[in-house]
């Protein structure tokens, strides 16, 4: 909080001793340390009144709300284009596939085709 060291407290500490005697000193210390502490306790009391007034509390889970329905968008929008893929992917394997038939479909009819025709020339011959 304050940027004290040990050199500005030893100076602290010596005036106070001089100002004040040896003999009030620790009465002194005892005196600011209860000031200092009603000072807080009663800062603290200010902030938390202003913060319920204001309603930071709302504001804070407001704010968390928000942050999770940008991550479930971002999410949402990866998933779509994931999905975008997929569907490219599985047309094309899709249409490899159907040519795939297509070409098999048509081997399989040529080598009917040339079947009967070998048979007929079997049986002419012999």
């Amino acid at each position: 909080m304050f940027d004290i060291g040990f050199p500005e407290l030893l100076l602290v500490s010596v005036v106070a001793l001089l100002v004040v005697g040896p003999d009030r000193l620790p009465e002194s210390i005892r005196t600011l340390t209860l000031w200092l502490g009603r000072f807080r306790r009663s800062f603290a009391n200010i902030k938390q009144e202003i913060e319920n007034e204001i309603g930071a509390d709302e504001i804070r889970a407001q704010i968390y709300n928000e942050s999770i329905l940008e991550d479930i968008a971002k999410s949402k929008e990866t998933l779509e284009d994931v999905r975008s893929e997929l569907t490219g992917a599985i047309a094309e394997v899709d249409g490899s596939v159907t040519d795939l038939k297509a070409e098999t479909n048509l081997k399989l009819r040529s080598k009917q085709s040339e079947e009967p025709g070998d048979d007929i020339s079997r049986n002419s011959s012999g």
